[in-house]
């Protein structure tokens, strides 16, 4: 990796371990050179509620945590490594590789972190950028039989900002995000939520959205406090949940936390859908929750729409890519100090739209289209995205994969 991007890659991680400081680490040590695989909580790790015991046993110690959901437990591991235990410069993974070799792997994992729009690191495929107060949302439908009426759709992100001249927005309702620094700037990931709302009513203009605020720090939450945020967002009973967060993991292995959840609590939710963005890597390593089978794993295609975008990840684990490049829409009104190369330290002034770029927004794009296509047909969530992916693989793109386009919502249906 080098020049340009390892630049952006460097500054978009450092953003998290400024806000996460030593509760944070990054696997490999030398990950400004190598690249990073994942980041994960420092003297933390994971296991099965039935694994604890035999765990704690193998480790000397140990101390369980409380919160999460039943079936996986956090586990704060003892200051002292075992006898034994191969070396590294980080004892969590003195404990992990000890784990692996006592009790195979997976047993044991790392609390990874999870952060809105990955990028070629936690971060968004690009920052946010300028556009005319007047300029409209795009792309937009407004299809009287696609408008998601009835429809609720729970959206897990940094939080919610009314954008009162985006009458699209009505009813959007949320937790407030804490969008401006004390300088009265917009801080990086702010209205990351917001505009996901635009784009999902852009599709659907009746359906019912909630933006709630769980990625507080540096857009990114701990894998053990995700899985808890799903869990109680089901309590609000939706249809469709949108996701635009994720991570890679140890081995590429699924995430042990959103494990439980998909096993135990999302499949057993007549009809419901977990939409996840696929990331923004440009990389065709598993990307988590998207590249579960029972998500709706989402990549980007390019302006064109006939190519999928430069930064979208890949693979035969993401079920559908949409649009996803530089899409416009409601965003927050103030000044904003790029971070990125090469355009650190730019100052942009918003005027409640935007342009912007990632995976992140092709997401709700297509949460949009089902929920339009239940307002349209009766079906549930889970039906609805069926018929949507089997419409989306018969107009597949060679090189990229089923595709699904604004308007699809309509287009699948008689």
């Amino acid at each position: 990796m080098t020049g340009e991007r390892e630049q952006k890659y460097i500054a978009q991680i450092n953003l998290i371990l400024k806000g996460f400081g030593k509760e944070v680490e990054v696997f490999p040590a030398k990950w400004q050179e190598l690249g990073a695989d994942y980041l994960y909580h420092a003297g933390y790790v994971l296991v099965r509620d039935e694994d604890v015991e035999r765990v704690i046993r193998l480790f000397e110690g140990g101390t369980t945590g409380e919160g999460g959901i039943g079936g996986v437990t956090r586990l704060k591991l003892p200051p002292t490594v075992p006898p034994g235990a191969p070396e590294d410069r980080s004892p969590t993974q003195r404990f992990l590789k000890y784990a692996d070799l006592r009790l195979g792997r997976g047993v044991v994992t790392p609390e990874h972190l999870f952060y809105v729009t990955p990028s070629v690191s936690p971060c968004p495929a690009t920052e946010p950028e300028e556009v005319a107060a007047t300029t409209p949302p795009s792309p937009f439908i407004d299809d009287k039989t696609t408008t998601g009426k009835g429809v609720k759709v729970v959206v897990l992100d940094v939080g919610w900002s009314d954008a009162p001249a985006a009458d699209w927005l009505n009813g959007v309702t949320g937790e407030p995000e804490d969008a401006f620094d004390p300088a009265g700037l917009i801080k990086p990931y702010a209205g990351h939520g917001t505009f996901i709302a635009g784009v999902l009513r852009s599709m659907a203009r009746e359906t019912e959205v909630v933006v709630q605020s769980y990625f507080t720090i540096a857009g990114a939450i701990w894998e053990f406090d995700l899985a808890a945020a799903l869990d109680e967002v089901l309590d609000l009973a939706p249809d469709i949940i949108s996701l635009s967060a994720g991570t890679r993991t140890r081995f590429d292995l699924p995430p042990l936390g959103l494990d439980v959840f998909v096993e135990s609590r999302l499949n057993r939710v007549n009809g419901l859908v977990l939409v996840a963005a696929a990331g923004n890597e440009s990389s065709r390593d598993y990307f988590w929750p998207a590249a579960f089978p029972e998500t709706v794993g989402v990549g980007a295609l390019a302006e064109s729409g006939t190519d999928r975008a430069w930064f979208s990840n890949f693979g035969g684990w993401v079920d559908v890519y949409a649009p996803g490049e530089n899409l416009i829409n409601a965003f927050l009104t103030g000044e904003y100090h790029c971070t990125e190369p090469p355009h650190t330290g730019e100052v942009r002034k918003f005027y409640e739209m935007a342009r912007w770029s990632g995976t992140s927004f092709s997401t709700p794009l297509v949460a949009g289209l089902i929920a339009g296509r239940m307002s349209r047909t009766g079906e549930n969530a889970l039906q609805a995205a069926d018929g949507l992916l089997a419409f989306a693989l018969g107009q597949a793109v060679p090189g990229v994969g089923p595709v699904l386009k604004p308007g699809d919502a309509h287009n699948s249906t008689p």
